[in-house]
């Protein structure tokens, strides 16, 4: 919808009703120690890792999964990969694993396995996969209640369209989706590869202010 005018005017409620198709189970988040501290005096703390790195990506799509890591005597880390898959790059320096999955990139890529070392010991994230897949295997449905007053009680007259917004945050909304038609009150998402997502909507006059936020809605594509 591009850049809208302030947010308020309209009262306007979510009403969420969720169709899911088909999915995955998603990946477990584990970290295991490896290596033992050194001998002197004062022992050295092997670095600590986690993260749930997504379980499938569409072909086309992009994939970024960056683990989390630390180290209790503030040593220099460093990152290694296992099983990376070709399609995807590897940053040492931060552990980060990314790309696009081309076409012909179909099919499961098991056993991948990033590690952390501050070069005396290391740990490493449980092994997980990535299904890289043609087609989406979840679907939502979102419905919302139409405004009919503005937020100063007034009837809502000139009521032109409403903006979805989704996320995987908590209002940290990266997508949006535009109705340009006001009797428009459901619309279904498609598309959607498991993970949890986060739903927002708000409402625009003909004027172009749009209102608040709607109330919030979570669902989780499995």
């Amino acid at each position: 919808m591009g850049t809208h005018a302030s947010r308020k005017g309209f009262r306007l409620f979510l009403v969420l009703s969720i169709i899911t198709l088909a999915g995955c189970k998603e990946s477990e988040e584990a970290s295991s120690n490896i290596g033992s501290p050194p001998g002197g005096n004062s022992p050295n703390n092997p670095p600590q890792i986690s993260g749930s790195p997504a379980s499938q990506v569409l072909v086309g799509n992009s994939y970024s999964f960056t683990p989390s890591a630390s180290d209790a005597d503030g040593d220099s880390l460093s990152f290694s990969i296992q099983n990376r898959p070709g399609w995807a790059q590897f940053d040492s320096a931060t552990g980060r694993l990314s790309g696009t999955a081309s076409q012909g990139s179909e099919g499961t890529y098991n056993d991948i396995r990033i590690s952390v070392t501050d070069g005396s010991a290391s740990a490493s994230l449980q092994a997980f996969s990535i299904a890289v897949t043609q087609a989406a295997l979840g679907a939502v449905t979102l419905s919302w209640t139409a405004p009919v007053e503005n937020q100063n009680g007034t009837p809502l007259t000139d009521l032109s369209s409403y903006t979805i917004y989704y996320g995987p945050e908590s209002g940290n909304y990266t997508e949006t989706v535009d109705i340009n038609n006001a009797g428009t009150t459901t619309y279904v998402l498609e598309n959607l590869v498991p993970d949890t997502y986060y739903f927002a909507v708000t409402a625009s006059n003909n004027a172009g202010i749009e209102s608040r936020y709607s109330g919030e809605a979570v669902h989780t594509v499995d």
